[in-house]
């Protein structure tokens, strides 16, 4: 999640009658029909059924400003743990229908696959830096998306260093692969469905009570993740983190049912960097990461044919949607030049390190861990220690 997102209050109208009101809202919903219409009968259901989806995670981030930023950075600061426990509860949800669903191969016509990767130095490194990016872009890779959608016109500055840095990072892929490690870990591959599932639960439980552990001994109490800062609606928010957590867990097992494999972020990032280099007359299609079939087809091709693209306007749309029904969609223009710079620093770092490293927190943590896949755990501990770095740095920028 985003830091520094203090949308102005507005009185709120009488109900959705007054929807002219909110033209944010009704210019995201306008754009929504068109493209759900575009995308079915185009390049079928499946493709507007993700779309969907990704509004569906767009309304569940924004309304329960669920993050892994701000949720890390807590426990770093203040030893406060409910973000990062709501973590586990997310990926324990995915895990219970993960693991039998990839074990089973096939649903519904479609192949299904995990995502894994080596337990190497590429993924260390490449974690590290995203997790500094974090903490100074103010942002994950969910976290950008979802707070430009809702207005923050810091993270527009951090998502266009996010699109460079993933430039960057495809550029220089081909010499990450070599890197020393050892091959992926699959635990339901090693041990079988139960076991992985029992393994990895103990891992969040174990997560769990460390957390809650090291919050009452600092604070003397463990926050609850039910708790919402003012009344609930469901319409208007804001959500309970927990539920925020459920709906992104749904939002990850959707994404693997209709398109084959879970959820990412960050590769759509590197498809539009490519574009818009191609604009500029750089051919990337020679360099090895673009070289590969799955990725160069994704070059020729429109980007509303590409999936992780077609979801990332999803969420913007839906955090578009909900900061408008929250009537809190108030973008500023006053952004202090030391924290411009650090939201290019941190962007360029978060591209980079997602491109190195086999994804970022949605595409290595969430889904690699929700896959059983050990590099996914390997990421978590790297991105979590560039965090802590990440965040003693950020007072030098004018960010507390």
């Amino acid at each position: 999640m985003a830091t520094n997102f203090e949308a102005n209050v507005k009185p709120e109208p009488s109900g959705l009658t007054q929807l002219y009101k909110r033209p944010s809202l009704f210019i995201a919903g306008i754009i929504s029909l068109l493209l759900v219409t575009y995308l079915t009968g185009t390049y079928g259901w499946r493709q507007g059924a993700l779309f969907l989806v990704g509004l569906v995670a767009g309304v569940s981030l924004y309304h329960a400003a669920f993050g892994f930023t701000a949720a890390w950075r807590e426990v770093i600061s203040s030893g406060r743990s409910s973000g990062l426990r709501a973590q586990m509860v997310m990926m324990g949800l995915a895990v219970l229908f993960f693991t039998p669903l990839i074990a089973l191969g096939e649903f519904g016509g479609i192949s299904l696959r995990g995502n894994s990767a080596p337990l190497n130095m590429a993924v260390i490194w490449g974690a590290f830096v995203f997790g500094v990016g974090m903490q100074l872009g103010g942002g994950c890779a969910s976290g950008t998306l979802f707070t430009v959608g809702g207005g923050n016109s810091r993270m527009l500055v951090t998502l266009a260093a996010f699109i460079i840095g993933s430039v960057l990072g495809s550029w220089h892929w081909a010499s990450w692969q070599d890197a020393p490690g050892f091959e992926a870990v699959v635990l339901s591959q090693r041990f079988g469905v139960l076991p992985a599932i029992l393994i990895s639960m103990l891992i969040f439980a174990a997560v769990w009570f460390i957390a809650a552990a090291n919050e009452r001994r600092r604070l003397g109490e463990v926050s609850s993740f039910w708790k919402t800062e003012k009344d609930r609606s469901w319409l208007r928010g804001p959500w309970p983190v927990v539920i925020g957590a459920v709906a992104l867990a749904a939002v990850n097992i959707a994404t693997l049912l209709l398109a084959g494999r879970p959820w990412g972020v960050t590769s759509a990032f590197a498809l539009w960097g490519a574009k818009i280099a191609g604009l500029l007359s750089i051919d990337v299609s020679t360099w090895a990461y673009w070289q590969r079939p799955a990725s160069l087809n994704s070059l020729n091709q429109s980007v509303l044919a590409d999936v992780t693209s077609i979801m990332n306007f999803g969420i913007i749309l839906g955090a578009l949607s909900a900061a408008s029904l929250a009537n809190r969609f108030a973008p500023s223009l006053k952004l202090p030049w030391r924290s411009l710079l650090a939201a290019i620093i941190g962007g360029l770092l978060l591209g980079y390190g997602a491109r190195i490293a086999f994804g970022c927190n949605i595409g290595a943590y969430f889904s690699g861990i929700s896959s059983t896949s050990m590099h996914g755990w390997l990421w978590f501990v790297a991105a979590f220690i560039g965090n802590i770095i990440g965040t003693r740095m950020r007072p030098y920028f004018g960010m507390n």
